[in-house]
């Protein structure tokens, strides 16, 4: 490994947002706190950092966020409560939380977007790269998505974006980039990026989801990047910079993703990301299948 392209061993994970669409369960609990199955949803995420790698994961959080430090936190009631039921299935899965990294966490403050969610870990990141993973997308840990990306930006440099293709006239959900082929097939150049633009407006139907690996430059220039859409500090648009000069942080690849990606960020598609897992886990999948190949059968009868 060249000294130019050093190890990566820090995930940044932005976790301030309120949730809205998720109210009234999200008054008082974190939507990153909603269980998928039978975990929050960000210990998935920190999970899938972990299988890659990166043991130093800082949490940029806001207010109301604490639940999700006592979650990555020892509990010491709990747990001797746990040991002294001889409970240890249970005591296992209590402490597996705690174990999985070292957790760190800042307050971003004000909800200025998620560029300026990313410019708040530069002081822990250092000028080293590291990876950004957003709470909403959960990737399969069959999928080793978060690996690629890493490779990829081993062997290139600069940065990696993931891009999945969707339909065009769902583009202007996302960030969307300008692609040019390589050799690897599943990896891309990128010359641009435009956040969620109409579908005319559109450079391709590749679409940026949840992970990033980013050159450190990227701070330098989220720190004189003025707001954009929605008048928040877009970490698209820094990107469009690195990718138009190369010369200030490297060049800008995506890996093209075709695996499986639960968006936990909508309601509809929370509740089918549960229903997937659920079908899939050895524990409760059989009964589970049974009982829902029963329920859509009545359904549709009665319809």
């Amino acid at each position: 490994m060249s000294q130019s392209h050093p190890r990566i061993s820090k995930a940044v994970i932005p976790a301030a947002g309120l949730g809205t669409r998720f109210l009234p369960a999200t008054k008082a609990t974190p939507k990153e706190m909603l269980p998928v199955v039978d975990k929050p949803a960000i210990q998935y995420v920190v999970e899938e950092a972990v299988s890659a790698g990166l043991d130093d994961v800082l949490m940029v959080t806001g207010r109301n966020k604490r639940p999700l430090e006592d979650h990555f936190d020892r509990n010491y009631e709990l747990e001797s409560a746990l040991q002294k039921k001889g409970d240890a299935d249970r005591l296992a899965k209590v402490q597996e939380s705690s174990d999985l990294a070292t957790m760190h966490y800042v307050r971003q403050g004000d909800p200025k977007g998620l560029g300026h969610a990313v410019l708040c870990a530069a002081p822990h990141v250092g000028d080293e790269p590291f990876a950004v993973l957003l709470g909403d997308d959960l990737i399969d840990p069959r999928d080793l998505l978060l690996q690629r990306m890493i490779e990829v930006q081993q062997q290139h440099g600069g940065s990696v974006v993931a891009l999945m293709e969707v339909a065009p006239e769902q583009i202007h959900l996302y960030g969307s980039a300008a692609v040019e082929a390589t050799a690897d097939g599943d990896v891309v150049k990128v010359g641009g990026l435009v956040e969620k633009p109409a579908a005319e407006d559109a450079p391709s139907n590749y679409a940026i989801i949840g992970r990033y690996v980013l050159d450190p430059a990227v701070f330098g220039i989220l720190r004189t990047t003025e707001p954009g859409r929605g008048g928040e500090i877009q970490l698209t648009d820094a990107l469009q910079q690195l990718a138009a000069d190369e010369k200030v942080g490297g060049p800008v690849h995506g890996v093209v993703f075709e695996g499986r990606r639960y968006d936990t960020g909508d309601r509809g598609d929370y509740l089918r990301a549960i229903v997937r897992l659920a079908c899939e886990r050895e524990d409760l999948g059989p009964d589970f299948r049974t009982w829902l190949q029963r329920y859509v059968t009545e359904e549709m009868q009665q319809r």
